[in-house]
């Protein structure tokens, strides 16, 4: 398990990460999002030793992480933009990891540097952006450590190779145990892959829930009255937005979702629909709570 208690990071007079706690089991997939300039890649980067905190630490099963040679042997960070060693190819690449990394499989190198036809000879520094990433995510796989983590490095590669480096990135998880951290400004290439979700914003973790809570703590209200109505006819009930024109209202709710659907069938509403957000309308929507705030209402048009 990997434990970040009370981490904070600054950079000058600027603070790129303020009190960050949470831990991450074995055998996960956790996804985390954020604003840009959010803090996801200080994060990582303080995780996988490369940062000190300033305050706060990062520990593996116990063990501080900076300067623990034997816990980062365990652990494999693809950064937002790989560096290469010049004139070096995977295959020269792969020798220097296998001597840092025990568990080196030079096989599953060789076989998924020919799935993404990455030529193993060629200088890495050479390749365009995109194979650049598919090649550090080779490195990675072959290295076989007990936890990954990759910044925004599915945001880098087109759909066909986002899907084929989904699939190893589960099956590995799924076969091995290992663990898989991934930063993304994409939800909609998380959700489907995350077990859980973290959203940092301006340096603090201001949510963190397993995917299938979040798709369901939150949902959208759409009613309509013969006799007006107003938000204040449901106090106790966590409204995170109202928009009303004339007798329909729509709504996001946070709560139970048949406690929110008694309540209003209760005041005789001429219709009540409740429907589900998808996880870009719930980020959006917290997002929004904290101040980040995007021209957009329940009910799909613009309220000024």
């Amino acid at each position: 398990m990997i434990t970040v208690e009370n981490v904070t990071k600054r950079f000058g007079g600027v603070t790129a990460l303020s009190n960050v706690s949470f831990s991450i089991g074995q055998g996960c997939i956790y996804g985390m999002v954020g604003s840009n300039g959010a803090g996801k890649s200080t994060l990582l980067r303080i995780i996988n030793g490369v940062y000190r905190p300033d305050e706060g630490t990062v520990a593996l099963d116990g063990r501080g992480v900076y300067g623990d040679a034997e816990a980062r042997s365990r652990m494999f960070y693809v950064p937002d933009e790989p560096y290469f060693d010049t004139g070096r190819g995977i295959a020269a690449t792969a020798r220097t990891y296998a001597s840092v990394y025990p568990g080196f499989d030079l096989k599953l190198c060789t076989r998924l540097s020919s799935e993404f036809e990455l030529d193993t000879k060629k200088p890495v520094n050479t390749f365009s952006k995109g194979m650049k990433r598919q090649a550090a995510v080779v490195l990675a796989m072959a290295c076989r450590p007990d936890y990954y983590f990759f910044d925004e490095t599915l945001d880098g590669l087109d759909p066909v190779m986002r899907g084929h480096v989904r699939r190893l990135i589960a099956s590995d998880v799924s076969e091995r145990g290992a663990t898989a951290f991934i930063t993304s400004h994409s939800l909609r290439e998380l959700e489907d892959l995350c077990d859980q979700l973290a959203l940092l914003h301006k340096g603090g973790l201001v949510l963190e829930s397993d995917v299938s809570s979040l798709k369901t703590s939150m949902f959208k209200v759409q009613a309509a009255f013969p006799n007006g109505y107003d938000v204040r006819s449901l106090e106790g009930t966590d409204v995170v937005k109202f928009v009303k024109r004339g007798s329909v209202c729509n709504m996001i709710v946070k709560g139970d979702e048949n406690e929110v659907e008694a309540r209003i069938r209760a005041m005789n509403p001429l219709f009540v629909d409740i429907l589900p957000l998808n996880l870009d309308e719930v980020f959006t929507y917290e997002m929004e709570a904290l101040g980040y705030v995007f021209e957009k209402d329940p009910g799909g048009t613009n309220e000024k």
